[in-house]
C-alpha cells in the first residue's frame, strides 16, 4: 500500500544513483513505519476509538510522505487507545454483571426500607448506613449469581447471547471465575461484619438457590426444569427481597419488633407474581439455544407465542388486583396514586405487547427489558400503599 501511495507522488526523473537511492530509502522508511502501525492495530484491535485504524494508517502514511515523523503522531495515538481501553473494559464489565439486575436490587431494597419508616426521625445516619450495607451485600450476591450463570452457560450463550464477554472471548474463563468468586466472598464478608440475622438469611438463601439454579451437578441445574427455575426466581426476587430486607431495616437497624404491615404483604404477593412472569418470559428470547441444549423451559414446551401471551395476561391480571387493593385504601392520596398508577402501567403494557414480533429474538429481548422497567416502576408505587 505504501509503495503504491509513494508511486503516486512526483519523483524527479533523474538517472542519477542519488535520486534512486533517496527514493528507495524513503519508500522503505514509510513501509516500515506502516508495519509498526499494523503491529499496534493488532495489539489494540478490540478497542473501539473514534475513527478506524485504516483511516489513521492512511493519514499517517500521507503525513510520513510529506515529512511528518512517526514520533510526533505517536503520543496522540496512545492517548486515544488508553481512553478507549477504559471504555472497553467498563462496557465488558457491565455486560458481564447485568446492570438491570443490580438496579433492581438497589431500588427494591430502598423501597422496602421506606416501609419500615414510621416517623421522620427514623431517617437518620444509622438508617442510611443499614440501607447501604444491605444494598451492597445484595448487589454483590447478584453479581455472583449472574457470573455463575455465565460460567455454566458459555456454550448456550454462544448461540443465544454471543455478545456476552465470556461467550465472545473478551473474558477468559479464569477472569470470570475470579470476578464471580470475589463477588461471593465480599457479599458474605459484608453480611458477616454487619451481623444482621435477616441480612445473613437473605444472602444465604439467595446463594443456595442461585447456585442450584445454574451449577451443573447431579440433582442441580434447576434452570433445566421450568417449575424449579421459576421457584428459584420467585423466592429470591419475590419473597426474600421484600420480607428479609424489610426485616433487616425493621428489626436490626430500627430495633423494632417483627411485624409485616399491609404494604409489605401486598408487595410480596405482587412481586412474587411479577417474578413468575419474568421467570417464564426470560426463556422466550433464548428459545433456540435452550432447545438445542435440552433446557426444558416452558417456551420450548408450549412455544414462544403462547408463553408470551400467558405472561402478558398474568401481568394484566395482577395489575387489576393492585387497582382493587388501592381502591380499598382509607387514605385518599394512597387510593388516587395507586389506582391511577397501576391503570397507566397496565395500559402501557397492553399497548406495547401488541407491537412485538414474538418470533424475533431481538424484539422479545427488548420487551423483556421493558418488563424490568415495569418491575422498577412498581417499587416507586409500593411506598404509597397504606
Amino acid at each position: 500500500m505504501a509503495s503504491i501511495l509513494v508511486g503516486s507522488f512526483p519523483v524527479a526523473s533523474s538517472s542519477g544513483s542519488y535520486v534512486k537511492e533517496a527514493t528507495r530509502y524513503k519508500t522503505e522508511k514509510i513501509q516500515n513505519n506502516y508495519h509498526i502501525m499494523r503491529h499496534h492495530q493488532n495489539h489494540y484491535s478490540s478497542i473501539k476509538v473514534g475513527s478506524t485504524f485504516h483511516q489513521r494508517a492512511r493519514r499517517y502514511v500521507v503525513n510520513a510522505a510529506s515529512g511528518e515523523s512517526f514520533e510526533s503522531a505517536k503520543p496522540q495515538h496512545f492517548q486515544k487507545t488508553f481512553t478507549g481501553s477504559i471504555k472497553y473494559y467498563l462496557d465488558a464489565f457491565t455486560r458481564f454483571f447485568k446492570p438491570y439486575v443490580l438496579i433492581a436490587a438497589a431500588i427494591s431494597i430502598t423501597s422496602m426500607s421506606l416501609l419500615a419508616v414510621e416517623k421522620l426521625s427514623d431517617i437518620s445516619l444509622t438508617y442510611f448506613i443499614g440501607l447501604f450495607q444491605a444494598i451492597v451485600a445484595a448487589a454483590l450476591m447478584a453479581c455472583y449469581i449472574t457470573g455463575l450463570n455465565h460460567l455454566t452457560d458459555v456454550e448456550i450463550d454462544k448461540i443465544n447471547k454471543p455478545y456476552r464477554p465470556l461467550a465472545s472471548g473478551e473474558y477468559s474463563f479464569e477472569t470470570a471465575v475470579i470476578l464471580t468468586a470475589a463477588s461471593l466472598i465480599l457479599s458474605f464478608g459484608i453480611g458477616w461484619i454487619v451481623g444482621s440475622p435477616p441480612l445473613l438469611w437473605a444472602l444465604s438463601i439467595t446463594f443456595l438457590l442461585g447456585t442450584a439454579y445454574s451449577i451443573d451437578l447431579p440433582l442441580l441445574r434447576w434452570k433445566r426444569i421450568a417449575v424449579l427455575a421459576a421457584m428459584c426466581i420467585v423466592v429470591v426476587q419475590g419473597i426474600i427481597f421484600q420480607v428479609a430486607y424489610f426485616l433487616h431495616m425493621q428489626t436490626y437497624v430500627l430495633k423494632r419488633p417483627t411485624m409485616l404491615p399491609r404494604s409489605v404483604i401486598f408487595a410480596t404477593a405482587f412481586m412474587s407474581f411479577f417474578c413468575l412472569v419474568l421467570a417464564l418470559f426470560k426463556d422466550i428470547p433464548d428459545h433456540e439455544g435452550d432447545e438445542k441444549f435440552g433446557i426444558q423451559s416452558l417456551s420450548v414446551h408450549l412455544g414462544q407465542k403462547r408463553v408470551f401471551w400467558i405472561c402478558v395476561s398474568l401481568l394484566e391480571m395482577i395489575y387489576g388486583v393492585a387497582i382493587l387493593v388501592g381502591a380499598t385504601s382509607s387514605n385518599h392520596w394512597s387510593k388516587m396514586i395507586t389506582v391511577s398508577a397501576h391503570a397507566v402501567l397496565a395500559s402501557v403494557l397492553w399497548y406495547r405487547s401488541k407491537t412485538v414480533d414474538v418470533k424475533s429474538s431481538s424484539a422479545t429481548e427488548s420487551f423483556y427489558m421493558f418488563l424490568w422497567k415495569l418491575f422498577y416502576a412498581e417499587y416507586l408505587i409500593i411506598p404509597f400503599i397504606i
